[in-house]
């Protein structure tokens, strides 16, 4: 099954599609949920998604990006204040807990909080209730709470940066989204969603090559480095996407040359569709893996940065081994 789920996410992989079907058996409880992934592979949008489709829905989703927060800021922002609590608080304001009662609330970012803060959201959490800085009340707030991370709470919590009381309280059910290099065949279907989205009028489309160029190279800065890319590009481009079109380090990517050099059925054939590209690329670059490790393919999913089972389960969907890539490739 491909194509589009609602709130914009975009996939034609299984393995997303597992991770999404998990979500929507989950959406309705009050379950604490950590989105784990690196940066810009889509933490907020799947938030929002969960938001959506929960019985939350029609009430607010309040967002925080903890890493752009000034410390001296935060606890302001999240609790409130009452006038004359500090020289600036000339009225009384909501803090954004309070703001979102009844609704969402994701927090980008937990890795970047302080240990102070960090035990501040634990008394929130374990309390269901807020007080206001200079206020003598508590308030009552009903959140169904979302965090994100860019990095290992756990490894964290080993190195007494986290608190390990805070990562059981909001890592109950942890979501894990795969980098964009370990979702190759999703990056088509973005490249056409991010056209329509940046050039509707333009009617544009990519060549074989550029997209061929574009499936090899890794994204660190994952769907958001590809997002702004393609906006880029629909920008300076009237019709047809060439390689000239992209940027240098897409096109001068190393294993995007080998994977062009050795997907030669990819370059004789001009009207391949998408599907047709994606999987030629991956079964090359699968194959030219395992041979640069000699058959390993422990070491072959380390070296394309994605996990045994999902290296494994690639090899399934084309058929491959070791063997038939040492004398077929």
């Amino acid at each position: 099954m491909t194509g589009k789920i609602p709130i914009a996410i975009i996939t034609a992989n299984e393995q997303m599609r597992s991770i999404i079907n998990r979500i929507n058996k989950i959406a309705d409880s009050d379950t604490s949920i950590l989105l784990i992934g690196e940066t810009g592979v889509g933490k907020e949008i799947f938030a929002e998604y969960i938001h959506k489709i929960s019985n939350r829905s029609q009430n607010p989703f309040v967002k925080i990006g903890l890493s752009a927060m000034p410390s001296e800021l935060l606890a302001s922002e999240l609790f409130g204040h009452e006038r004359g609590s500090f020289t600036s608080a000339i009225n009384d304001k909501k803090g954004l807990f309070e703001l979102a009662h009844t609704g969402s609330f994701f927090f980008d970012d937990i890795d970047d909080v302080s240990l102070e803060m960090q035990a501040k959201l634990l008394r929130v959490l374990e309390s269901r209730e807020i007080m206001k800085l200079g206020g003598t009340r508590s308030i009552p707030i009903d959140i169904r709470l979302i965090t994100a991370s860019k990095v290992n709470l756990k490894q964290m919590v080993a190195e007494k940066r986290f608190r390990d009381d805070l990562y059981y309280r909001i890592n109950v059910v942890p979501i894990e989204i795969p980098p964009l290099r370990e979702r190759r065949d999703d990056i088509p279907l973005l490249v056409e969603h991010f056209l329509k989205r940046f050039a509707p009028e333009k009617n544009l489309h990519v060549s074989t090559e550029s997209m061929r160029m574009l499936i090899g190279y890794d994204w660190p800065g994952n769907v958001r480095e590809l997002r702004n890319i393609i906006h880029r590009v629909s920008v300076f481009t009237d019709k047809k996407i060439e390689i000239n079109d992209l940027p240098s380090e897409i096109c001068q990517n190393d294993r995007a040359h080998s994977l062009i050099k050795g997907c030669a059925n990819c370059y004789n054939d001009g009207a391949m569709d998408f599907n047709e590209v994606v999987n030629c690329v991956e079964s090359h670059m699968i194959c030219e893996t395992l041979k640069n490790t000699n058959g390993n393919q422990s070491d072959a999913a380390k070296s394309l940065k994605m996990s045994l089972s999902t290296f494994r389960d690639k090899m399934k969907k084309y058929n491959l081994s070791p063997q038939t890539c040492f004398t077929a490739h």
